[in-house]
């Protein structure tokens, strides 16, 4: 990892290892938007998919649940991933988990059909990492396969866990990815953090071109 790597690794092992996961403004008992678009990008049994910061996260469940076999589960922090792998028990051998920063690692070219992100791409304030992020996903993304990505949306909040975000329109994360990825569907969403406030997020669905 780079240094600025390891600082962001830094962070996110402090969150993990001094909240619960449940407790966190993000948590979402599941995550209904990302599933209704991961249907609509045709989700199989089938499908390699992978979830870009997936860290704690309740998708791996329910992907599980649906039956896919090809999940790979991308958090630059450890202690995130382990508290998904002790939730899941056994049913966690069935998950590659990955440890590493999306912006430098190494992932197999044309090797996943889906690519899941919700509130990695918010981070990337610079437009510098938002270009090497794509670079990212169009080499790991087949062509035809599909990428689910979510974030604060204009009218969301400036800041998530300390750190300033990139508030996006879906159009706006779908010029991001252009024209690597075509914008598909548009959502929005009122997500209710566990303290009880509401947080804007727009969601894009887009189709490797």
């Amino acid at each position: 990892m780079t240094a600025r790597s390891l600082d962001r690794q830094m962070h996110w092992q402090t969150v993990y290892q001094t909240k619960a996961a449940n407790a966190v403004s993000w948590y979402r008992p599941h995550l209904d938007v990302s599933l209704e678009l991961l249907e609509l990008a045709g989700l199989s049994v089938q499908s390699r998919l992978i979830d870009i910061g997936g860290g704690a996260s309740t998708l791996v469940d329910d992907l599980l649940g649906r039956g896919t076999q090809g999940i790979t589960v991308l958090d630059i922090s450890p202690a995130a991933l382990a508290i998904a792998e002790a939730r899941l028990g056994e049913r966690a051998r069935e998950v590659n988990w990955l440890v590493g920063d999306v912006l430098d690692v190494a992932l197999p070219a044309g090797g996943f059909d889906v690519w899941h992100d919700r509130a990695v791409l918010h981070f990337l304030t610079d437009p510098a990492d938002a270009a090497i992020y794509v670079r990212q996903a169009a080499r790991a993304v087949k062509t035809g396969g599909h990428a689910v990505i979510g974030g604060f949306a204009p009218d969301g909040p400036e800041r998530c866990s300390g750190l300033p975000v990139a508030r996006r329109s879906a159009e706006d994360i779908a010029r991001i990815l252009a024209p690597q990825f075509s914008l598909r569907e548009t959502h929005a969403e009122r997500h209710v953090t566990p303290a009880g406030a509401v947080q804007s997020f727009a969601y894009a669905l887009l189709k490797r071109t």
